[in-house]
């Protein structure tokens, strides 16, 4: 196999790892016969309702929203699209439609919550007196900002009708199991979908500092609230959360664990250097670039042939208006700058659910020769990392990865291949 065969191999062998039709089956509650409502949001959540249609026999409805293209043909359970990362009026009644779905029920009646990445966004019931184009406006600012998926979700859920724990509230005193595919540095339940059905441990307070802390322009009225307190959300250990349970079916891990395993049958040396990487994407990639350097030259952290693995989520801090790509292509872009053509290095770097940002690509591959390609038809790799251009840059190459969605998320994937030319 080629090293750009023996990447993609990779990467669909860790997509496979986080399929919902094999990790929900074994999760769902005992089938006694009695109703169950489905609920749910995410870019898996569509494929995880249909493995539950597929393996429950007893009365069942429900409704969930997936990002548009992630849906997946349900029968019993209603599945709706919506936009994402920016919220849409789609996702603001998909959203309002749920909280009613789970309102006046008894302690006889169980609620199933799927949930995974991408949730936040669709899931968007602003809370009372705030607009969907005030949620919209500060999202938007948060995603230019470079914020943190912790940070962005800490402001989200303090501005919301139905996350941070409002959902299972709004569903007490009725049981509600939460099954969740991770997409999260962490893995922590209160982040991943900005938590709609567990306690949230952020403030008010924590929210508006994140927003301070990135110069994000709130309305006076809205500043107030928050400090007021009158936008706080459940807590841990709040009653009306008493009957709820948090499964986490997959991770970033898991996937990381199943691709080196393939690395493994493959003959290449697998090192793991962690499922929750964090920073900027062009700085990330100049730590990943050392350390694939470091392994070539001196078989230190890995001795070739290896391959670098890692997940978790690099940000983007947008310098430019017209700048097209996602974060792992921005960080393909910087790791192609700084490896400078070094022989025997390739690389892919995606996001597990088949979309790169707003692009039409999971992200891109890099080989030795990617640097000297670009420049022989003109293309300036600094210029266009400058412009925040990582998509044009790799579409000028034939180098992005295109899966179209793959209806799960378990974040991203990275691979750096040493040794192998």
């Amino acid at each position: 196999m080629s090293p750009r065969e023996i990447l993609r191999r990779l990467f669909d062998v860790a997509i496979a790892a986080a399929d919902p039709a094999l990790c929900v089956p074994p999760h769902l509650p005992p089938d006694d016969g009695g109703r169950l409502i489905v609920i749910g949001a995410g870019k898996a959540s569509a494929a995880m309702a249909r493995a539950v249609e597929d393996h429950w026999s007893g009365p069942l409805d429900g409704l969930v929203v997936t990002r548009y293209g992630h849906g997946v043909p349900c029968e019993r359970i209603e599945i709706v699209e919506a936009a994402h990362p920016v919220p849409d009026a789609a996702g603001e009644r998909a959203a309002q439609r749920i909280l009613e779905k789970v309102q006046g029920l008894n302690e006889n009646d169980r609620v199933l919550a799927l949930i995974s990445g991408g949730g936040s966004a669709l899931l968007v019931a602003p809370a009372a007196g705030i607009t969907l184009a005030e949620k919209r406006a500060i999202t938007t600012a948060l995603l230019r900002s470079g914020a943190s998926i912790g940070e962005m979700n800490c402001v989200r859920k303090h501005l919301s009708a139905i996350k941070g724990g409002r959902l299972a509230a709004a569903a007490w005193p009725a049981s509600v199991l939460t099954l969740a595919i991770s997409d999260v540095p962490g893995d922590d339940a209160a982040v991943i979908a900005s938590g709609p059905t567990v306690g949230d441990p952020t403030t008010a307070v924590d929210a508006l500092k994140v927003l301070d802390f990135h110069n994000i322009a709130i309305p006076e009225a809205l500043r107030a609230r928050l400090l007021s307190g009158e936008l706080e959300t459940p807590k841990p250990g709040d009653p009306r959360l008493a009957n709820g349970e948090f499964r986490l079916i997959s991770s970033p891990r898991q996937m990381l664990e199943a691709a080196a395993t393939e690395a493994h049958a493959l003959g290449v040396t697998p090192l793991i250097l962690g499922d929750a990487i964090e920073g900027e994407a062009r700085e990330v990639a100049k730590v990943l670039a050392g350390m694939a350097l470091s392994s070539r030259a001196h078989g230190y952290p890995a001795q070739a042939p290896c391959v670098l693995l890692s997940g978790g989520e690099t940000t983007v801090t947008l310098k430019a208006d017209n700048g097209r790509g996602g974060r792992n292509s921005e960080f393909l872009l910087g790791l192609a700058l700084a490896l400078d053509g070094t022989p025997g290095i390739h690389a892919l770097a995606a996001d597990t659910d088949g979309i790169d940002g707003s692009e039409d690509n999971a992200g891109a591959f890099v080989a030795p020769d990617t640097l000297a390609r670009a420049r022989a038809l003109g293309v300036d790799p600094r210029q266009r990392l400058a412009g925040n251009d990582a998509w044009g840059f790799f579409a000028a190459l034939d180098d992005l990865l295109v899966t179209g969605p793959t209806r799960t998320n378990v974040n991203d994937f990275r691979a750096l291949l040493v040794g192998l030319e």
